[in-house]
């Protein structure tokens, strides 16, 4: 597994950075600084977003090491799709784009109302306040890093303090994007996290990361919801129902082909329904659902030292027109 001295996602990532501000009025962002000196790049909250600025964010997230790119084909049942591709995507799905930095605040610290998020992005690998970091033994040194935050107000002063002092930078050095679910922006990079979802789950699932060589997903991108809880329905049913992946591995035949067995959404016991309405029979409790729900629905896995490829699972794409339309 890479070493925080052979790559650096914050490194890699600044230029999108820096072309995302230059770009800022054609992709439809507002870009401005708080009362620490952090630059905010709101994507959707006071700003009307945009798809192609999405697909940057999404680019940022996975820290430079991934390709993102929609594609329009009016003859499937859904016309617009995302193709996401990495050749470290071990690095550049669970090092960068993973939402699993909780930072959140209490009514007392914030002196308003709390705040809670999940950060993603190449800043969590300067923090490395997750187990994971250990666990793919990768952590990053930069000047600058950037921080992804799903939400609908940007975060108050002891968040963007606490992300300062565990990331070790300076105030000019830290961007923050806003990417909230209802927006153009924000539904696009949610969507793009197509392989990013496919590879916690092989996580999850034991499966040595050491093995996986290279990953190729998709999913069709909708339009987002009229509000968070849709939005956020949306977004997940595209990966659950639509998402397709296909990994490159190594090692034995039998490990890749339980890994494809195990991996699709189809195994779940909450598959079939829409993820809103699975959302609310389980009280908006995100805990309750059934953690193998979330995969993508058809996956594909080819073993480069045998040459042989296993599939399971399948689209449902219905489901998804059905709730869209």
């Amino acid at each position: 597994m890479p070493t925080s001295n052979k790559i650096s996602v914050n490194n890699l990532s600044q230029k999108l950075v820096e072309s995302l501000v230059d770009q800022s009025y054609e992709f439809g962002l507002r870009v401005f600084y708080d009362d620490v000196g952090v630059r905010i790049i709101d994507a959707g909250i006071t700003s009307k977003g945009s798809v192609t600025a999405g697909l940057k964010i999404a680019k940022i997230c996975m820290g430079g090491l991934g390709s993102i790119d929609h594609l329009t084909d009016f003859s499937k049942p859904w016309p617009t799709w995302l193709n996401v591709t990495s050749a470290l995507p071990v690095l550049a799905c669970l090092a960068s784009q993973y939402a699993g930095w909780s930072l959140s605040a209490t009514k007392e610290q914030t002196g308003n109302k709390p705040f809670f998020c999940l950060g993603s992005g190449p800043a969590r690998s300067l923090a490395c306040r997750e187990e994971i970091f250990k666990e793919i033994n990768y952590f990053d040194k930069n000047t600058t890093g950037v921080l992804v935050m799903e939400v609908d107000n940007p975060p108050p002063r002891c968040i963007t303090e606490k992300i300062l002092k565990d990331c070790n930078l300076s105030p000019k050095n830290l961007t923050i994007i806003l990417t909230p679910t209802q927006s153009l922006s924000g539904t696009t990079q949610v969507v793009s996290r197509v392989l990013e979802v496919a590879l916690h789950k092989a996580h999850t699932l034991g499966f040595d990361l050491n093995n996986v060589v290279e990953g190729i997903a998709s999913a069709p991108l909708p339009s987002p919801g009229k509000n968070f809880i849709t939005a956020m329905g949306r977004t997940n049913d595209a990966i659950l129902y639509g998402g397709t992946v296909h990994l490159w591995v190594t090692g034995k035949d039998e490990n890749a082909e339980k890994l494809t067995n195990e991996l699709p959404s189809t195994n779940s016991n909450d598959y079939g329904e829409s993820f809103e309405t699975i959302f609310k029979n389980v009280d908006y409790d995100f805990y309750k659902i059934d953690p193998h729900l979330f995969a993508p629905a058809n996956v594909w896995v080819s073993n480069l030292e045998s040459g042989k490829t296993w599939h399971a699972g399948n689209l449902n794409l219905d489901l998804l027109l059905r709730q869209w339309m």
